[in-house]
């Protein structure tokens, strides 16, 4: 059995998209809808940059939407493949709202819209500077929680991802983080000052949360055709009023992607395909478990190798 998996944030480069863009009237559609629907032309970014532009969340969070959901429909409508038949979809982050639309939870450009938005409200929960995330290498969660809660009292940081085997990402506030980053330096354990302007998944996005329930509560959500896995849980979503509900949640949870690759594993899954920019998940899983398939999907190529 297989899964779909979409990635987040940190998998967009300059010029994603443009192999299929090039060769497909069905990607030029969507890349026009998009600039429609936005009011703004996304698909100049995405194919031209400026780089930093791109990067903004803002910005971000919508362009690696319409990459990964024009990848799909290219599978599905010029090559003719069922991902549908997946047992499960799931993203990391702004990833399990591709998964969410691609299974047919959500139309296209209200996905597009709420990313917008989600993106802005995350970018501007935290003044800037005052916010920032670092990557711990080499470490169990179980460590790490360990150093947050004997150091509670000197500092406040949160696991914002659980990626991987030996990869974790915390949240918090500037200082916070200077403190933390000695305490890991003390304990031997190797990290890395993220390139992020806020500090995602922990709770200084309060009034991202705040945003988002709002706007989540005004959109018209279907029942899909495919079990989704929640990034808050790691488990399988039940119903509209649950997903919904995790949405919101997972704004300042943490991202449990470790877990959720485990427990598909654990549900008879061995073959992963990742539609998206880049291969950043291909190589999580990869670290997860070696045993299971994985197919990265961004180019023609790769569609024609692909079975299922």
């Amino acid at each position: 059995m297989f899964s779909v998996i979409f990635p987040g944030q940190g998998s967009q480069i300059v010029g994603m998209g443009k192999e299929l863009y090039d060769k497909f009237n069905i990607v030029k559609d969507l890349f026009k809808q998009a600039d429609d629907v936005l009011n703004f032309s996304i698909s100049k970014l995405i194919l031209e940059g400026p780089k930093e532009e791109l990067d903004l969340t803002v910005n971000t969070q919508p362009s690696i939407y319409l990459i990964s959901y024009s990848i799909f429909n290219v599978v599905k409508n010029e090559f003719k493949l069922d991902l549908n038949k997946a047992k499960y979809f799931a993203g990391h982050s702004l990833g399990e709202y591709s998964a969410l639309s691609c299974a047919g939870y959500l139309d296209f450009s209200d996905t597009l819209k709420i990313l917008r938005i989600r993106g802005d409200a995350m970018q501007n929960s935290v003044p800037k500077g005052q916010g920032g995330m670092v990557a711990v290498l080499g470490s169990t969660v179980n460590v790490i929680e360990k150093i947050l809660i004997e150091n509670k009292e000197n500092f406040k940081a949160q696991i914002a991802n659980d990626n991987s085997e030996g990869q974790i990402v915390l949240s918090g506030k500037t200082e916070d983080l200077k403190k933390l980053i000695q305490i890991l330096k003390n304990n031997s354990i190797k990290n890395i000052k993220l390139p992020v302007s806020a500090p995602f998944h922990c709770d200084l996005m309060n009034n991202a949360t705040k945003i988002m329930t709002e706007e989540l509560n005004k959109l018209n959500f279907k029942n899909g055709k495919n079990k989704l896995i929640s990034n808050v849980t790691a488990n399988e979503i039940k119903g509209l009023d649950d997903l919904k509900n995790l949405l919101i949640k997972q704004i300042e949870s943490r991202v449990r992607w470790r877990e959720s690759v485990v427990n598909m594993i654990e549900n008879d899954v061995n073959h992963f395909i990742e539609i998206g920019p880049g291969k950043v998940l291909s190589g999580l899983v990869k670290r997860i478990n070696r045993n299971v398939k994985i197919d990265t999907i961004n180019s023609q190529i790769d569609i024609e190798g692909l079975k299922i």
